[in-house]
C-alpha cells in the first residue's frame, strides 16, 4: 500500500480507483502516482472510490487488485463509484479448486514482545483475568443472575478482577440443533479461562437442563463450576451468594506469571465498516495475527457471510486438502443457510458501510478478510466449537457484532480486535479492543477507541504502528490497562438461533 498523499489513497497499481481521504467537490483536483491530474466530477465524501480509468458497463472494477463488481453504466475518470453505477458481480453458488499458496514465512518477535503475564489454570489453560462468571442456561433466570453479579461484584471487589453475568433470552423452548447450539455456545463460554470460576444457574424446568448441560462439560473442569437450580432453592440469592464466595476464594489463589506469546489467543471482528477498513485498520489487524502466529500463538476469524466473494484467498491458503474441504463446506453451508430461508446471499453491505464507502460484498469482503494476515489455515471450527490448534484458526458464525465476537470468545479467544469505521460501544465477554480505521473517529469518540488505525494515513509505517498495536495487547493481556468496554461494564452476549421456538 501506498504512504499518505493528502488528498486519496492508492491500494494497487492495477487497481481501477483511489480512494478520498476528506470530503470532495466537483472540479477538485487530484495529483496521481503516475503524475496524471485527475478532476473529480462530482461530491465524493471522504472513504468513497474515485474513478481513475474509463469503465465501461458490465466492466469489472479492480479494488484491492481483484474485482468488487461490475459497472452498470459508462463510469468516466473522476466520477464517484458507488450503488448508482456499480453492482455486484456474485450469483448462484460456486465449485472451488484447491490451489494452495502456502508460501508465507513467520516473523520474528522483538524480544520484550515475547512474553505478557497471565494465569494458568489448573490443566494447564491459560487466562488473561481472574474473573468470575455467571452463566444462566434459561432467559427467565437473568434478573437473579444480574442481581447476584452486582452485588457480588461490589461485596467482593478487590478479591478477583469482577463478577459478571451475560444476559440471553434462548435455553427453553427450543428443540434439535437449536437448542444444542445454544448448549455448546453456553458450555464453551463456561470453559473459558479468563474465568477462574462459574456458577452455572438455571431455572429447573427448561429444555437446556443442567444435568444435560453439566454433561458436556469435561471432569477436569469441575473444580472451578458451580451448579444452582432456583426452583429446588428456599432462597436462591442466598445459595448463590455463598457459591460465589466459594469461586472467589478459588480465584484468589490465582497469580500472574510470565509466559510465552505463543499462548495468547486473539479473535479478529470488524463491525461497522467503512471505506478505509480495509485499508487501515484490517490490514492492521492482520498484521498482528501475523505476528502472534509467527511466534506460536493462535487467531480466529469468522463473519462467514462475509467472506463471500474473497473466499479463495483463504481457501488456498489451508493447510491441507482437509482443512479446505472443511472451508469449502463451511462457505456452501452458509450459503444454504440463506437459501433455506428465502434470502438473497449476497444481500449485503449494510446501511452504514455504504455510507461509508462500501459498495458491494466482494468489497466489503476483500476489505474484512486481510483481518486474517497471511499465515496458513490450520483448522475450521463450527459454532460455539473451542480451538485446540494453534495458528489461523476459521469459526463458524455470521457477521452480525455481537453473535461473531461471542463466538469468538466461546472459542477460546482471550482478546477480541474489533475494527470499526462507523464507531461502536459495545464489547464481548473478553476484553473488546476497538480499533479506529482513522483519526476523526478516534478523537470524536475516545470513550469507545482504544486504538487508532488513521496513523497509517498520516506517516507512520505498518511495521511501526504493528508493533505499537501489539505492545498494548501485551498490556491488556498482562493487566496493565483495561479496554474502554471493560471500564465501563460493557459486556454482552449473543446466540446465534436457527429453528423453532415452542
Amino acid at each position: 500500500m501506498n504512504t499518505m498523499m493528502r488528498d486519496h489513497i492508492a491500494i494497487r497499481q492495477q487497481d481501477d480507483v483511489v480512494i478520498a481521504l476528506h470530503d470532495m467537490a466537483p472540479g477538485d483536483t487530484l495529483v496521481l502516482d503516475n503524475g496524471e491530474i485527475l478532476t473529480i466530477v462530482n461530491d465524493i465524501p471522504r472513504g468513497h472510490k474515485i474513478a481513475v480509468h474509463p469503465i465501461q458497463p458490465g466492466q469489472d472494477v479492480i479494488k484491492y487488485g481483484f474485482s468488487i463488481g461490475k459497472a452498470t453504466v459508462p463510469i468516466t475518470p473522476g466520477e464517484w463509484i458507488h450503488s448508482h453505477n456499480l453492482h455486484t458481480g456474485l450469483s448462484g453458488t460456486l465449485d472451488y479448486e484447491y490451489q494452495p499458496e502456502l508460501n508465507w514465512q513467520p516473523r520474528v518477535i522483538p524480544a520484550h514482545l515475547q512474553t505478557f503475564d497471565g494465569y494458568v489454570r489448573p490443566g494447564g489453560e491459560v487466562g488473561i483475568r481472574n474473573e468470575i462468571w455467571i452463566i444462566n442456561t434459561v432467559g427467565c433466570i437473568n434478573k437473579t443472575c444480574e442481581l447476584l453479579a452486582r452485588t457480588a461484584h461490589s461485596e467482593m471487589a478487590g478479591r478477583v478482577d469482577g463478577v459478571y453475568h451475560f444476559p440471553h433470552p434462548f435455553g427453553c423452548s427450543q428443540l434439535g440443533d437449536d437448542l444444542e447450539y445454544t448448549r455448546q455456545l453456553l458450555s464453551s463460554l463456561v470453559l473459558h479461562p479468563n474465568a477462574a470460576g462459574v456458577l452455572v444457574i438455571g431455572l429447573g424446568c427448561e429444555n437446556n437442563q443442567i444435568e444435560q448441560f453439566s454433561a458436556s462439560i469435561p471432569a477436569e473442569y469441575a473444580y472451578k463450576i458451580r451448579y444452582l437450580k432456583a426452583q429446588e432453592e428456599e432462597d436462591e440469592l442466598e445459595a448463590g451468594m455463598a457459591y460465589l464466595e466459594e469461586l472467589v476464594s478459588l480465584a484468589e489463589q490465582e497469580q500472574r506469571q510470565p509466559l510465552p506469546l505463543s499462548r495468547l489467543k486473539i479473535g479478529l471482528k470488524c463491525g461497522g465498516s467503512d471505506g478505509l477498513s480495509g485499508i487501515t485498520a484490517n490490514p492492521l489487524v492482520g498484521e498482528i495475527a501475523d505476528w502472534i502466529v509467527s511466534a506460536g500463538g493462535t487467531a480466529i476469524l469468522t463473519e462467514v457471510p462475509e467472506m463471500f466473494g474473497a473466499e479463495t484467498i483463504l481457501m488456498n491458503r489451508s493447510a491441507s486438502p482437509q482443512v479446505f474441504g472443511q472451508l469449502v463446506d463451511l462457505i456452501n453451508g452458509f450459503k444454504q443457510y440463506f437459501v433455506n430461508h428465502g434470502q438473497n446471499i449476497y444481500e449485503n453491505p449494510s446501511p452504514g458501510n455504504k455510507a461509508g464507502g462500501i459498495t458491494t460484498l466482494e468489497e466489503k469482503s476483500l476489505g474484512c478478510t486481510q483481518k486474517g494476515g497471511h499465515s496458513q489455515v490450520v483448522d475450521v471450527l463450527r459454532y460455539g466449537q473451542r480451538v485446540h490448534q494453534p495458528g489461523l484458526n476459521i469459526v463458524e458464525a455470521p457477521g452480525n457484532d455481537l453473535v461473531s465476537v461471542t463466538a469468538l470468545s466461546a472459542a477460546g479467544a482471550h482478546i477480541v480486535l474489533f475494527t470499526t469505521g462507523r464507531g461502536t460501544p459495545f464489547g464481548g465477554p473478553v476484553p473488546t479492543v476497538k480499533i479506529a480505521t482513522q483519526s476523526e473517529l478516534a478523537n470524536r469518540k475516545k470513550h469507545w477507541i482504544d486504538y487508532n488505525a488513521g496513523q497509517l494515513l498520516e506517516g507512520q509505517s505498518m511495521e511501526q504502528v504493528s508493533l505499537d498495536l501489539l505492545a498494548r495487547i501485551v498490556d491488556i493481556a498482562s493487566g496493565r490497562c483495561q479496554t474502554n468496554n471493560e471500564q465501563r461494564g460493557f459486556r454482552e452476549i449473543a446466540i446465534f438461533k436457527d429453528g423453532v421456538i415452542l
